[in-house]
C-alpha cells in the first residue's frame, strides 16, 4: 500500500512490535546494556519481557543510551532513497538529546537529498504516551495525510495526550537522573507509590502519592474519569506495564465497570448515551523505558483536556517576558 508519507518511529513508544512492523514505517532501535553487553530495544520481539525484569528482578540495573548516529543516519538514508515523503516522530527532548541528534542528521542528509521531504518532531512524549501519538499518527498516515500535515498534526496533538503511571519505587528514575534525588528520597520515606505524569515540555513530573498498589491504581482511575474525553467516537486509550499485567488488567476492569455504572445511573448533566467503553491498546514497557522506571509501573494514556492550559501562573508570566524579550 502506498501512503502519501511515510513514518519512521523509535523503540520508545513501546508499542507492540506488530503495530508498527508494516509497509511505511521504520523503526529506530534504541541500545541498552546489561554491563558491558550491548542489546537493541526491539520491542521484546527477541526478548520476552520477563526475561528482562526478571534479571532487574534479581538486582542487575541496566544502563541506556540515546539512539546511536549511525541508527539514525540508516533510517533516514533508506526514507531519501525510497523516496517518499518521512515524519520521524522522536522520543521526547525533555529525557534524551535523541531529537538534537535527529535534527543534526536529518540536515545532513537534506543537504545529500535536496529533493527529500524529511520532518523530525519533537513528540515530547515517552513510552505509551509516545505510543498513543503514533497509534493515531499511524491512522492518519492511513487516512492520506501529507507529511507537512502529519508533522503540523503531531505538534498540535502531543499537547492532548493526557498520561499517569505509577511505580514501585522512585529508585530507578533517581539512578537515571531523571528525577531529584531529594524526590525519590522522600517517596521512599513515605512509603508511598508515586504518581508521575509528562509535563508540556517532555520533562517527567510527580502528580502525587498513594498509598499502596491498590489505592495507586484507583487514583489512575479516577484520573480517567476526571479528565478522559470519554464521548469520542474512538476512545482508544493506551495502558502499559512493567511486568505488572495483572494490575494493569484491575485497572482496565476499574474503569470499565466505572464506565457501566455511569450508563446505567448517569451522573447529572451526564449523556449516557455518549459514554463510549474505551478500547484499551496494551502494551509492555520495553526495556530502554524499563530501565528508568524499573519492574512494577503501571500506565494509563488517554485523549484528554489540552495540556498547555494548566501552566502555572509563573510559566504564564515567564512566557510572555520571553516574547516581550
Amino acid at each position: 500500500m502506498d501512503f502519501a508519507c511515510n513514518l519512521i518511529v523509535d523503540s520508545c513508544c513501546d508499542l507492540p512490535y506488530d503495530a508498527i512492523n508494516r509497509p511505511g514505517v521504520q523503526l529506530v532501535k534504541f541500545p541498552y546494556f546489561f554491563d558491558d553487553a550491548e542489546f537493541e530495544d526491539d520491542m521484546f520481539h527477541t526478548l520476552e519481557a520477563k526475561v528482562f525484569y526478571g534479571r532487574m528482578r534479581k538486582g542487575e540495573q541496566p544502563t541506556t543510551a540515546q539512539a546511536s548516529l549511525v541508527a539514525l543516519t540508516s533510517a533516514f538514508t533508506a526514507a531519501a532513497l525510497q523516496g517518499t515523503p518521512t515524519v520521524y516522530l522522536c522520543f521526547s527532548s525533555g529525557l534524551s538529546a535523541t531529537y538534537d541528534q535527529a535534527v543534526l542528521v536529518a540536515g545532513q542528509i537534506r543537504d545529500q537529498y535536496p529533493d527529500f521531504e524529511l520532518h523530525v518532531v519533537d513528540t515530547r512524549l515517552a513510552s505509551t504516551a509516545e505510543a498513543l501519538l503514533v497509534f493515531e499518527a499511524l491512522r492518519q498516515q492511513e487516512r492520506g495525510l501529507t507529511a507537512r500535515e502529519l508533522a503540523d498534526w503531531a505538534e498540535e496533538a502531543r499537547n492532548f495526550v493526557n498520561v499517569y503511571f505509577m511505580v514501585e519505587d522512585l529508585d530507578c528514575l533517581r539512578r537515571g537522573g531523571r528525577i531529584p534525588a531529594t524526590v525519590a528520597v522522600v517517596g521512599a520515606k513515605l512509603d508511598a507509590k508515586p504518581i508521575l505524569t509528562i509535563a508540556t515540555d517532555g520533562t517527567l513530573s510527580v502528580k502525587g502519592v498513594a498509598r499502596g498498589r491498590k489505592k495507586g491504581l484507583r487514583t489512575l482511575a479516577d484520573l480517567y474519569f476526571e479528565r478522559a474525553d470519554i464521548t469520542e467516537s474512538q476512545p482508544y486509550v493506551c495502558t502499559g506495564n512493567a511486568d505488572a499485567e495483572k494490575d494493569m488488567k484491575r485497572l482496565e476492569d476499574m474503569i470499565l465497570k466505572e464506565v457501566e455504572k455511569n450508563r446505567a445511573k448517569p451522573k447529572e448533566g451526564m449523556d449516557a448515551a455518549a459514554l463510549q467503553e474505551p478500547l484499551f491498546i496494551e502494551t509492555s514497557i520495553g526495556p530502554v523505558i524499563g530501565s528508568h522506571v524499573g519492574p512494577g509501573m503501571v500506565s494509563l494514556v488517554f485523549w484528554g483536556p489540552d495540556r498547555r492550559e494548566e501552566v502555572s501562573v509563573a510559566d504564564r508570566i515567564a512566557r510572555k517576558i520571553r516574547k516581550q524579550g
